[in-house]
């Protein structure tokens, strides 16, 4: 319970929770565990379950015809599905799956439902997590009606190094493991699209990769490059 508590006091959605309320609602949650590539639900289902990751890396996407669009990463401490389980019967509007071995506390709408009636606080920050995610989404749109695949990749390398990178020394490490094709699958083009990107930004030395994690070693070299 202890551990649910440590994890979560992180997590903007609970950090205005007292002490006392935070243990008691961390005895709510369940631990599961999955392996890589585990479907935790499809768009469709109905939402009933609010997810936070222990550790692991989930990806919510969708399938539009056949081709697949990353909507989000998400990583130890991140939570997600909080939107279908803010209505009654209300359903998830993309899918989620696992990209490495992940370990997940859930909560169920029920319980959640009963914290939200008694914590204005929480209310509110809920209200604020979701505008500043529906923000984001806004941006995503933007970024495929209005950039070049050229900027969108470029643009995706330099948020991933703001989001997920880690300083080293001069540089910044991307601490997730991504595939040319999921990368395409971010900013909806091709992995060739990608290849060529990734190995111009290696041979202008701006970026290296090794063992699929890209290490940005001029940040002001990337951002410059993306056309807005």
């Amino acid at each position: 319970m202890e551990q649910v508590a440590a994890l979560i006091r992180n997590i903007p959605l609970f950090q205005d929770l007292s002490d006392e309320e935070l243990l008691s609602i961390s005895s709510l949650f369940f631990e599961r565990k999955y392996k890589k590539n585990a479907i935790l639900f499809f768009e469709g289902d109905v939402g009933e379950e609010l997810f936070v990751i222990k550790s692991g890396t989930v990806k919510i996407y969708r399938i539009d015809n056949t081709k697949q669009i990353t909507l989000a990463l998400f990583r130890s401490g991140d939570f997600f599905g909080e939107m279908s389980i803010m209505q009654k019967d209300g359903t998830r509007s993309a899918n989620a799956e696992t990209l490495e071995p992940s370990v997940m506390y859930t909560l169920k709408r029920s319980t959640f439902y009963e914290y939200i009636g008694r914590s204005p606080a929480l209310c509110m920050r809920l209200l604020e997590v979701t505008m500043n995610r529906l923000r984001r989404a806004n941006e995503q749109i933007h970024d495929l009606s209005f950039l070049d695949v050229r900027s969108r990749i470029l643009k995706a390398v330099y948020q991933l190094a703001q989001e997920y990178g880690e300083p080293k020394q001069d540089s910044v490490q991307i601490t997730m493991k991504l595939t040319h094709q999921e990368i395409a699958n971010m900013v909806g083009t091709v992995r060739e699209s990608v290849t060529k990107v990734l190995q111009e930004l290696q041979d202008d030395r701006i970026i290296a990769i090794q063992n699929k994690q890209i290490r940005i070693d001029n940040m002001d070299a990337l951002r410059s490059k993306i056309a807005y």
